[in-house]
């Protein structure tokens, strides 16, 4: 067995002799040797479907062309990627899907950034065929745009019909959301009409369309509108994984750290002060760690459940409204630095927090849900006025031709862009929960934890458990990244309601890292870089407890401690049971 499996394959790709696995495809084969194919949509997150057709090829042998990405590789076969003969079928089906795909460039946050567009600039250089996007009538013309929230916009026209959406809602997350109707051309991508459907605002569906038809609901003009008034201090906060995924579209490497390239990028941009939401995940940490403790000293509500992924929130919401007093009433890092920064940094800079503007550049779609709860609203003002998607940020530097590799690096502004090693962890999943641990271990032991790195949590499998010693109590863990794998924590629960202490979740996997707001592509070895990378700024920084922060700690002093019912008000919130959306449909 083991020498099959050892065996390889010999295969001859455009008259040069290669070696495959038995089972790879001839598509595999070509990304391992740099071979270029045109793919749309294939993805290595999801299952072959071989719908779109651009990745056709010639095998000797054979009557009719082969799908690259669904053709296992044989044993002497030979493929022909570039023949005439595929590159004329290849253009007739780009043709076709234009078709079904009307293009709206220039109003489109994937613009520069799209799978479509990359093939047509590939074919113009190669001099071979010009893909004509008009040569076929746009069949979808007429046809509606849907919104789910404040956060995911569907324009059905662009949509090619791949299919991806309508998987990674069903097979990776099951949502079961999106639904196909009919078939052939009469084929639609529609919200499911079922009460006991809803969207939850992850936007994995978006970061797995090629080509835009699923994208965030904007908020770039707001947030130009906000830059351009002078009556207003506008002030950037930047989430733990942008730093380590915006180089990426920038020709930047794989989990490329670019923090302070980030904040000088910002202030290009014309926002006036940039902060850290790193801190804002001290400051969760901090809280939610005083709350592990006090609910294990009660054994009340346990497990206790992470909250500060809004998608999972609203998942739990929606889907199991029986276990929201099981979340930590602590509120998420960009939240809690937007509270903190409309009173605790208002009153310091004497400025009337309502000329204060808070946008949060976020991985993540569902931060644009969260940013409009109510319950979140401090001194009834919204702590976070608008969230900037990761692709948005990137969006806005290429309008304003800026290239952030270019970019000479600045520091974060005093005093809310210091942070500890625990919050820069927060974007991968396991950070939260590794970041808590480090506090509740001295909170409750009284003694100083030396062994920082709680490894058992780290990685981007999709369950972790562990079992973590903090002085007499043997703590039991969990932690669950895509809502597949949250539901099954929920049935083991359901089996048996003791079986674990403490609970993380994220919504998308990996974390924030793979979030709906992120660079195009994502797989999986792309989130293990970006984890890797957010590990690795942890382990260089001198101060890696939340709570051994001195911002965190002064903050406190000055104003938290003194302000005990406005202190509450910052830092904890309430739920509540979600209902359906009424309508998707918007035909503006």
């Amino acid at each position: 067995m083991q020498n099959l499996k050892l065996r390889k394959l010999k295969i001859t790709i455009n008259g040069k002799k290669y070696q495959g696995s038995p089972g790879k495809t001839i598509l595999e084969v070509c990304q391992e040797n740099d071979i270029f194919i045109p793919t749309l949509c294939y993805h290595p997150d999801l299952e072959v479907k071989a719908n779109c057709r651009v990745c056709v090829v010639e095998v000797k042998g054979r009557n009719k062309l082969c799908t690259a990405c669904s053709t296992e590789i044989e044993d002497g076969m030979e493929v022909l990627t570039d023949s005439e003969k595929v590159e004329k079928v290849r253009k007739i089906n780009l043709e076709l899907i234009f078709a079904a795909h009307v293009e709206k460039c220039p109003t489109c946050v994937r613009d520069g950034e799209c799978l479509l567009q990359d093939l047509m600039r590939a074919y113009e250089e190669k001099g071979i065929y010009k893909v004509r996007s008009n040569r076929f009538e746009d069949r979808k013309k007429t046809w509606p745009n849907f919104q789910f929230g404040p956060s995911i916009f569907f324009d059905s026209s662009k949509c090619i019909d791949c299919g991806n959406c309508v998987e990674v809602c069903d097979k990776v997350q099951k949502i079961k959301f999106l639904e196909v109707e009919g078939k052939g051309y009469r084929t639609r991508i529609l919200p499911s009409s079922s009460k006991m459907r809803e969207c939850i605002y992850c936007g994995q569906c978006a970061v797995h369309c090629p080509v835009g038809a699923i994208q965030e609901q904007s908020s770039i003009d707001d947030v130009k509108r906000a830059i351009l008034d002078r009556k207003k201090i506008v002030i950037a906060q930047i989430a733990p994984s942008i730093r380590v995924s915006i180089g990426e579209d920038f020709g930047m490497s794989y989990g490329k750290v670019v923090t302070e390239k980030v904040y000088a990028a910002l202030r290009m941009l014309g926002f006036d002060k940039v902060f850290d939401v790193n801190l804002g995940a001290d400051f969760t940490t901090v809280v939610e760690a005083e709350e592990l403790a006090e609910r294990l000293q009660k054994g009340k509500d346990l497990p206790m459940l992470t909250s500060c992924c809004p998608a999972w929130v609203r998942y739990l919401e929606f889907y199991f409204p029986w276990y929201i007093s099981h979340l930590t009433t602590a509120r998420s890092p960009h939240i809690h630095l937007g509270g903190v920064i409309k009173t605790y940094y208002a009153e310091k800079e004497k400025i009337d927090p309502e000329n204060l503007v808070v946008i949060s550049i976020m991985p993540c779609t569902a931060k644009k849900f969260e940013i409009c709860r109510e319950e979140l609203k401090v001194n009834n003002m919204q702590v976070v006025d608008y969230v900037l998607t990761n692709r948005e940020f990137a969006s806005m530097l290429r309008e304003r031709k800026i290239d952030l590799k270019k970019v000479k690096g600045e520091k974060a502004d005093n005093p809310l862009g210091v942070y500890s090693g625990a919050g820069a962890i927060y974007g991968a999943s396991g950070g939260v929960m590794e970041s808590a641990l480090r506090t509740v271990y001295e909170k409750i032991t009284r003694k100083t934890l030396l062994r920082l790195d709680f490894k058992n949590v780290r990685g981007v499998k999709g369950i972790k458990e562990a079992t973590v010693k903090i002085g007499k109590k043997a703590l039991k863990v969990a932690v669950a990244n895509g809502i597949k794998n949250a539901k099954e924590i929920l049935d083991r629960l359901h089996k048996d309601p003791k079986l674990y202490d403490y609970i993380e979740v994220m919504a998308c996997p990996g974390g924030c890292i793979g979030g709906g707001g992120q660079p195009i592509p994502v797989t999986k070895e792309i989130r293990k870089k970006r984890a890797q990378a957010l590990y690795t700024i942890d382990s260089r920084l001198k101060v890696r407890k939340a709570h051994e922060n001195p911002i965190v700690k002064k903050v406190f002093k000055e104003f938290l401690d003194r302000n005990k019912k406005l202190a509450h008000e910052i830092l904890h919130t309430t739920y509540q049971r979600a209902e359906k959306q009424k309508d998707y449909t918007s035909y503006l």
